[in-house]
């Protein structure tokens, strides 16, 4: 399946290059130094051909020992520049080099950063990920060995010009050879693309499998399930050593098949060179420089039969950039600046689904939600609870109808203004590294300490906090893993709050809490619920108990609502019994 979706993903169309445009467009000034540069380049690596050349027709012949010290002086002095030239080249590129780097990761990161949530779960997360490689390689291209062979290259039409007047007989040999290269590299480009697309694919499934066992490590590791996972990863890990194979086989191939021709070429110049001297048509000196020259010749020839396969790849690259850079975004500023809403929710006639060829998840629901009571969402697994509230947030775009906020459509407003109006709290809470106040403050960095403290006890865990030798300082390892699952949770539930949301949405909060931490935050919700709209996903009667009103999804609709004393009696085949807390009460 992720074969298939990657496969699909890199016969994308891209839509515009605007982005490579723009990311270049103040490296022109650069560029063009460094092109200045390998002129100068080019120009000095014509000294050791001619200081061989009048070596062999002026000094050896006449014996001239005062024209071999003029010739090394100025040839000596051509190498020091020729070093010189090239480490500023060097430089030079080094910084354009770090400034693609530091514009192209920032665009991207932002460009990712701002999709919607249902674009980002249609792909694999290898996927993602890759487009970092590939902003490498796009880099490389534009300051690596290929930015020098591409303006080298262009300078090979004064060495043969020089061949050409030095010793004329020769250098149709190698006219007679460009095409041959050229056919050379074009094929080794189209065969070696296709391979490095194929390894790139399976290398992603590769991670991509390698990233979920790690993920779920501690499942594993309970269950003994390595040994049970092993044939799956041997299977993607042998795919993508065949691909490996495959590409690596046919790059030897090109790369032999070039080194061959050159050597081909070699003999036959110094062949047809011999001839010539033969019919003194040329001298041993001429030959000689010729042969250096035409090394010079070759050598870009050759190196671009495998910078070849490069290109190839770094069109795949800017395709895969400029397909992530043609993708919507979420709306990042609103037209008008609205004042904070009260919170109420209105569904009006919802529909949604992830796949058009399948009924809609959410079926034609219209809802309209209040401040000061709480909303208690039930239903079987798969019946789109979640689905819901992702839509009630904004993370998901309706296919029909409208999510409205305060009667505004959601539509409007920045993925930013929602997120400060609307706090959600998934079933699948996630921590970053860092320390607590950290990820409590993470979605306002500019929150005070008294608006931490606030979020934390509504949340319920500031008494927690404040029993650690550290505090709000203390650090919670990898995604929280030095947290037990009910102390994530409501860190989760404290970062929804940091914004003081007047809606507040929140997804199965309960399973990782104890009834003592439930009563605790059915009491914290209940006296939120006085003042914002609060929809709750729960199965725990314990906060059922606490909704003024309650409804059941079933196939994507709803099957029963009302006041939640007459809907519970329905969904638990009678009243419930109170909590052990309240009978002790």
């Amino acid at each position: 399946m992720v074969d298939a979706e990657l496969a699909k993903l890199d016969a994308e169309t891209p839509q515009t290059r605007a982005w490579l445009k723009a990311l270049l467009a103040p490296l022109r000034g650069a560029f063009r130094e460094v092109v200045f540069l390998s002129l100068f380049v080019n120009l000095l690596a014509l000294a050791v051909p001619i200081f061989v050349q009048q070596v062999y027709n002026r000094v050896i012949f006449y014996h001239g020992i005062s024209t071999l010290i003029a010739l090394l002086v100025g040839v000596a002095v051509a190498i020091a520049f020729d070093f010189a030239l090239r480490q500023s080249r060097a430089r030079m590129l080094q910084r354009v080099a770090l400034r693609i780097d530091v514009a192209l990761g920032r665009k991207l990161y932002d460009k990712l950063s701002a999709l919607p949530l249902g674009t980002l779960e249609a792909r694999p997360a290898g996927f993602w990920q890759a487009l970092y490689k590939d902003a490498e390689l796009v880099r490389n291209v534009f300051s690596g060995p290929t930015a020098v062979l591409v303006m080298d290259l262009p300078f090979a039409v004064i060495f043969i010009t020089l061949i050409w007047v030095i010793a004329p007989p020769v250098v149709y040999v190698l006219l007679a050879a460009l095409p041959l290269y050229l056919g050379l590299a074009l094929l080794s480009g189209d065969s070696l693309g296709r391979a490095t697309r194929a390894e790139r694919r399976a290398g992603i499934g590769r991670d991509a499998f390698i990233t979920e066992m790690l993920a779920g490590r501690t499942t594993i590791k309970a269950l003994a399930l390595g040994n049970a996972f092993k044939p799956r990863f041997e299977d993607r890990h042998a795919d993508t050593i065949e691909h490996a194979l495959v590409r690596g086989g046919r790059n030897d191939t090109f790369g032999n098949f070039g080194l061959m021709l050159s050597m081909v070429v070699t003999v036959a110049l110094v062949a047809v060179g011999a001839l010539s001297i033969i019919e003194q048509e040329l001298t041993i000196g001429a030959l000689i420089a010729a042969t250096m020259l035409a090394s010079r010749v070759t050598a870009p020839l050759n190196q671009l039969v495998s910078t070849w396969r490069t290109y190839a790849s770094y069109r795949q690259s800017a395709n895969r950039l400029s397909s992530a850079f043609a993708l919507g975004e979420d709306r990042a500023k609103s037209a008008v600046s609205l004042n904070r809403p009260s919170g109420r929710l209105t569904l009006e006639n919802v529909r949604f689904g992830y796949d058009p060829a399948r009924p809609p998840l959410i079926d034609g629901i219209s809802l309209d939600v209040r401040p000061g009571g709480m909303l208690g969402v039930v239903g079987r697994n798969g019946c789109g609870k979640t689905t819901l509230l992702k839509l009630m947030q904004g993370l998901y775009a309706p296919s029909a109808g409208r999510v409205l906020i305060d009667g505004a459509d959601i539509a409007q407003f920045s993925r930013a203004e929602l997120a400060a109006w609307i706090g959600y709290v998934p079933q699948e809470c996630v921590l970053f590294a860092g320390t607590i106040r950290d990820n409590i403050a993470v979605a306002k960095p500019s929150a005070t300490d008294e608006e931490i403290v606030r979020a934390a006890t509504l949340a319920g865990v500031h008494p927690f906090v404040v029993d650690l030798p550290d505090g709000y300082g203390t650090e919670i390892g990898e995604a929280g893993s030095r947290l037990s699952g009910g102390q994530r949770q409501r860190i989760a539930i404290a970062r929804a709050l940091i914004h003081d949301p007047p809606a507040l949405l929140l997804d199965e909060v309960t399973g990782n809490l104890d009834m003592q931490a439930e009563l605790a935050l059915r009491d914290a919700l209940a006296d939120l619920a006085r003042e914002r709209t609060i929809v709750v996903v729960t199965h725990t009667p314990i906060l059922l108990r606490a909704c003024a009103t309650i409804i059941a999804l079933e196939r994507g609709r709803i099957a029963l609502g009302g006041p939640a004393k007459d809907i519970l009696p329905r969904l638990f085949g009678g009243a419930p019994r109170p909590a052990p807390a309240e009978e002790a009460s």
